[in-house]
């Protein structure tokens, strides 16, 4: 099975490479595999910083506001869409192998799954470690949703994304998205990493519609950090979640924050989440913001 993948996503590769920016050398996916209408976010952080948990709790709250959301994780330990639907579901790369690669065989019921009201969710997976680009996976995700049409009646798209900068399975949702949101907490990892980040989205947007839309703060229950680097670079927050147990019991009891008993602490993060997709479904201006040097984010941020 692992020969007949690396092979399958061999194939997935040959075709025309356009322009993917300056100095990329990054998977270029077919250009006229095109989401649609659908408004289209991607989710980035550092690993571990909550993305899946962001992700998850977003698309609950843009379906509270009636849209018809999809969720598309993009990590080989394909846990995004986890707290929607209760399990572990198995990805497009396993339903792929079900049928010895023979896309046409599939049906949307073999890797689109329905979870917590009505969330779409879908688990792209990866390559088998050392033989394949997870770029070349995402790719082929959207081709077959595109396909099966299941994106012609969506209203939103959520990618929630790896954290490795270098990868292209990180790079490749940067060619669907309308807006990139950069998790973080108040933190210098996190934020050395948010850097990162603006420098792959801006090298992105010089070829793709892709723009900064904002940060989310996660796990923090101050922002000064965060914002000493917004201000420097152009960025600002769209929310802030503190803290809380409760956001980390929810994804251990296999629940997005909507499931649990809205106490005022957790009835708190439901209406941020809720404003959040709010403000996101109405639209912002684009971000034009200038990534910093590393030294000058050591100079900058917990040195006072």
């Amino acid at each position: 099975m692992m020969e007949t993948a690396t092979v399958a996503l061999n194939e997935i590769r040959r075709g025309p490479r356009p322009p993917d920016g300056e100095g990329s050398v990054q998977v270029q996916l077919d250009p006229a595999v095109k989401i649609g209408t659908a408004k289209v976010f991607a989710v980035y952080g550092k690993g571990g910083i909550g993305k899946s948990t962001t992700s998850s709790n977003l698309s609950v709250a843009f379906s509270k506001l009636g849209k018809r959301v999809l969720q598309i994780g993009c990590d080989p330990k394909h846990d995004s869409t986890f707290t929607l639907t209760k399990k572990l579901m198995p990805t497009v790369i396993d339903a792929l192998e079900s049928v010895d690669f023979h896309a046409e065989e599939l049906r949307i019921e073999d890797f689109v799954y329905q979870g917590y009201n009505g969330v779409m969710c879908v688990e792209a997976g990866g390559p088998p470690a050392g033989t394949g680009c997870g770029g070349y996976v995402v790719g082929q995700t959207v081709k077959l949703l595109k396909e099966h049409h299941l994106l012609d009646d969506t209203d939103v798209v959520i990618f929630d994304v790896l954290g490795d900068v270098v990868c292209g399975g990180f790079a490749a949702p940067l060619q669907h998205a309308d807006r990139a949101l950069i998790v973080t907490a108040n933190d210098f990892d996190s934020i050395f990493a948010m850097n990162r980040i603006v420098q792959a989205i801006g090298a992105k947007s010089k070829n793709y519609k892709v723009r900064l839309g904002g940060v989310i703060a996660n796990r923090s229950d101050s922002t000064d950090q965060i914002d000493k680097f917004n201000a420097a670079v152009g960025l600002k927050t769209m929310a802030h979640f503190p803290h809380l147990d409760e956001i980390r019991r929810s994804r251990l009891s296999k629940s997005t924050l909507f499931e649990l008993e809205p106490t005022p602490a957790v009835k708190a993060v439901q209406d941020e989440y809720l404003r959040l997709a709010a403000a996101l479904w109405a639209g912002s201006d684009p971000l034009p913001a200038v990534p910093m040097k590393d030294r000058d984010i050591f100079d900058l941020l917990g040195f006072d």
